[in-house]
């Protein structure tokens, strides 16, 4: 298994109980849906995996062994992370951006000049041809629309040949077009790779149609973990219950 999670547990200091008790586990080359409301805890499970939030209480393993403050490091080396706001630094090329995700294995002194080795350079214009940008590498991300944006993202984050990829909501402020094409992508990378994908989404269609295993998050507890193939209206219901979704397929934006 390559990761494993027991009884998380995150209050934060304003008293919001965002995990209750999370147990979940992910296989090599999974790609697994995270869905529920806003506010269910999922956006502080996905950061609690690679350490950007500190779980109160909890056991997280990485290829069997306990991730801690000594073996974080390890974990994200192997984890690239795809954010729902791109995260790029928008004065820079879109090259530039993609070989930020080598940092943690560039020499410090140098990364921080971009002084990056022929190597590192043609492996980043390969990760943008991957994702067909290769034709905007010395382009501003500024200039770039919000679908090529989060491309130049996920360039980024297999640049450093992950073993794990978290998405925290990628297509969230994107048309229902360009969704597809960043979810048809993701997909794509996860089984030419072999990657293991972890996605938030709150797109219900979506994660029918993209993941191999829907995970259902309400209250900061999982009430649904199951095979895409085996979920239907009623299990969705059971995530959204007491949350006003309308339809449950087909939406594209979040009841507030």
């Amino acid at each position: 298994m390559l990761l494993e999670i027991n009884e998380l547990r995150k209050t934060f200091d304003d008293g919001t109980r965002a995990l209750r008790g999370v147990d979940m586990s992910a296989k090599e080359g999974e790609f697994i849906v995270i869905l529920g409301p806003s506010g269910s805890g999922k956006t502080t499970l996905l950061r609690s995996i690679n350490g950007l939030v500190k779980p109160d209480q909890g056991e997280i393993k990485f290829n069997g062994r306990p991730v801690c403050k000594s073996s974080l490091r390890d974990l994200r080396k192997k984890t690239g992370m795809i954010f729902q706001d791109f995260n790029l630094v928008n004065n820079l090329s879109s090259l530039n951006n993609v070989l930020c995700g080598l940092l943690d294995s560039s020499h410090k002194m140098k990364s921080m000049f971009y002084l990056f080795s022929r190597e590192q350079k043609l492996h980043a214009l390969e990760c943008l041809e991957r994702v067909n940008l290769l034709d905007k590498a010395y382009a501003r991300v500024d200039q770039l629309s919000g679908g090529q944006k989060q491309r130049i993202g996920i360039a980024r984050a297999i640049a450093k040949k992950p073993v794990l990829l978290l998405a925290d909501e990628p297509v969230a402020s994107l048309d229902p077009i360009i969704a597809n094409t960043i979810m048809s992508l993701l997909r794509d990378i996860s089984r030419e790779f072999g990657i293991t994908v972890i996605c938030n989404l709150h797109q219900v269609d979506l994660a029918l149609k993209f993941s191999d295993r829907i995970i259902g998050v309400s209250g900061g507890r999982i009430v649904l973990d199951s095979l895409t193939q085996d979920v239907n209206e009623a299990y969705i219901r059971k995530i959204y219950q007491g949350h006003d979704r309308g339809l449950f397929f087909g939406d594209s934006e979040e009841t507030p």
